[in-house]
């Protein structure tokens, strides 16, 4: 006990003579800390800057460019064929009037759709889930002319990069590939049933 008396009185003794370590050391962590704040936020912002511009230095639009390409090269190229393209247009002619296809169903724009009109069938755009559609793209008025035009199409064709079909093709990066029809939806509308 006499020996820890001794030790803090000496410990309370040296603290003393110094100047207060408080007034010292606090403005001291202070700066580290606002430093290491400095330092963090210019690594984020040169990492916003890599991400924008890709790890291999590409701009943002050569990376959506690049993407597109890949989508593109996993699209089908197999034909719709007639017997698919019949089913979609029987099922079409059993949609009310203003009905039909709508693949996407959410606000904005939701891609290509089929669209049931009086003299027969467009392709429009579609927006806000089908509560609204665009001009006519194309317009098809009989079952055989339909069925020969789709069934010549595939998921290539239909998401705009065969520049051979002038119905689908765009160099437009953001219509390409956007919510467009495939297989896969035509199949989709053509197994659905009717609403009674």
């Amino acid at each position: 006990m006499r020996w820890e008396r001794h030790w803090r009185a000496r410990g309370a003794a040296a603290i003393a003579g110094r100047p207060d370590v408080a007034a010292i050391s606090v403005p001291l962590i202070a700066a580290a800390l606002l430093l290491g704040l400095i330092v963090a936020l210019i690594r984020a912002a040169k990492r916003s800057r890599s991400a924008v511009a890709g790890e291999d230095g590409a701009s943002g639009d050569e990376r959506v460019r690049a993407h597109g390409l890949a989508l593109r090269d996993r699209l089908s190229r197999t034909l719709f064929g007639p017997a698919l393209s019949q089913a979609v247009w029987r099922r079409l002619m059993a949609c009310p009037v203003g009905e039909g296809l709508v693949g996407e169903f959410h606000r904005d724009f939701c891609g290509h759709g089929l669209i049931r009109t009086p003299d027969g069938v467009k392709l429009c755009d579609i927006h806000d889930g089908g509560c609204g559609t665009g001009e006519a793209i194309a317009n098809w008025d009989s079952e055989a002319i339909f069925v020969a035009f789709f069934a010549a199409q595939s998921d290539f064709s239909c998401n705009g990069w065969d520049a051979s079909e002038p119905v689908f093709a765009t160099a437009d990066e953001w219509y390409r590939n956007n919510q467009r029809l495939t297989r896969e939806k035509l199949l989709a509308f053509a197994d659905r049933t009717p609403a009674s």
